[in-house]
């Protein structure tokens, strides 16, 4: 099976900034670009931060309110350093969290939920920009027709991988959902079918009506 890599789905070329652009040029840089962040790339072409509008907003929050209804905000030391900030390197989230093109998919999203970042720059192995991989990047995997991802697990998982022959099991997709349907040699095979159907790329869910001639797990027998 071939899963789809952060490779394959990064964006490239990349919007990037350098270290001493100017407030104002960053703004009118993600405006001009229609993005929300840009990395900010160092004279060896390595990333450094991202810079996003919510920091550059952090400029806004810290101001006075101008009508006085609202109180001055208390913030940390390292939100008035971004607040004062004027430069790229002052402003931007730091250092860049990167991902590799060998990623997988599953690899960028949990990188991404863990540090609660949108995005990731892509370097090489000498750490030089090579793309930017989003959330919605990641989730262009479950655009997949259903009908490629039938003949994956039919052609590929089942039949190559599982060697299992071609009435042993009926396969539906419907938006990514997948019902299993027929019967294997043994109940220890069941929990493996379904893991690998998980781990297709575009699928949402699976279900599974499959039967099985032994039991050699040891578990308590399905009622007839």
């Amino acid at each position: 099976m071939h899963h789809r890599t952060v490779g394959d789905l990064m964006t490239r070329p990349v919007v990037q900034a350098p270290p001493e652009l100017p407030f104002k040029e960053l703004v009118a840089l993600l405006a001009e670009s229609d993005v929300t962040a840009v990395p900010v790339v160092d004279g060896s072409g390595r990333p450094i931060g991202v810079v996003s509008e919510g920091d550059l907003l952090r400029k806004s929050s810290g101001q006075a309110d101008p009508s006085g209804l609202l109180p001055v905000p208390h913030l940390e030391a390292w939100e008035r350093a971004k607040a004062e900030g004027a430069r790229a390197e002052e402003l931007m989230s730091a250092p860049a969290v990167c991902a590799h093109p060998e990623w997988t998919v599953v690899e960028a999203a949990r990188v991404m939920s863990d540090r609660n970042i949108k995005r990731l720059p892509v370097v090489d192995e000498t750490d030089k920009l090579l793309g930017i991989i989003s959330r919605g990047d990641l989730l262009r995997v479950f655009l997949r027709h259903d009908d490629a991802i039938r003949d994956e697990i039919e052609r590929d998982l089942l039949g190559r991988t599982l060697r299992l022959a071609p009435s042993a099991m009926t396969v539906d997709v419907r938006e990514g959902e997948v019902t299993l349907d027929g019967s294997v040699e043994a109940r220890s095979l069941v929990p493996v079918i379904v893991r690998l159907c998980r781990g297709v790329d575009g699928v949402v869910s699976v279900t599974e009506h499959i039967a099985y001639d032994t039991d050699d797990t040891g578990g308590p027998a399905l009622a007839a």
